[in-house]
């Protein structure tokens, strides 16, 4: 049985080099939510072709800040594509939102994007499309089998590093060189 503090909540997934599933091979996640039932992370590290003037436009709603409009949306996971994630820094009242640390949420209601258009929305944000998800023991087991690896989060790596370095820097940040893993790391 695992308690609380062995639960992974608001740090990096990183991939294994050795993780061949086409979702995930060199992916950066922040993982979200990390309990007894599961697991839920956005991808940060794989930009889609859309801006988020596509998705306000698809929603109705006005656009009056178009730095906000020409933000690249992210390919968040394979799970509900479809539906929006935002990960911003904490503060705003939102619909839904689940607080994942102190200074990070992630929030799925329509409010924060109306905001967002109108130039009203966090300080830092990223939008995703789609999150990836584990059921329960899922994401322990694919430990267990080296196909992840966990590093601590951080905000410069998700709104300051460019998007092709987000997986290797996420993994330095505990002086590991990703690309130089192989197939046994991991095992003690």
């Amino acid at each position: 049985m695992m308690n609380d503090t062995d639960y992974l909540n608001n740090q990096f997934l990183i991939a294994m080099p050795t993780l061949a599933d086409s979702h995930f091979s060199q992916t950066a996640i922040y993982l979200c939510q990390h309990n007894a039932d599961g697991a839920l992370g956005i991808v940060i590290n794989r930009q889609s072709d859309m801006k988020l003037k596509e998705i306000f436009m698809q929603m109705d709603i006005p656009i009056s800040s178009m730095s906000a409009a020409e933000t690249p949306v992210y390919m968040g996971g394979p799970v509900q594509q479809e539906r929006g994630f935002v990960l911003h820094t904490t503060g705003g009242q939102w619909a839904i939102t689940l607080p994942i640390s102190d200074t990070m949420s992630l929030t799925t209601s329509r409010d924060i994007i109306e905001a967002i258009a109108k130039g009203e929305g966090p300080e830092r944000y990223f939008v995703a499309l789609g999150y990836a998800g584990w059921g329960k023991g899922q994401l322990e087991q694919e430990f267990l089998a080296n196909s992840w690896l966990n590093t601590p989060f951080g905000e410069p790596i998700l709104f300051d590093t460019p998007i092709d370095l987000r997986w290797r820097m996420a993994a330095s940040q505990i002086g590991i060189d990703i690309n130089k893993l192989t197939h046994g790391a991991g095992h003690a």
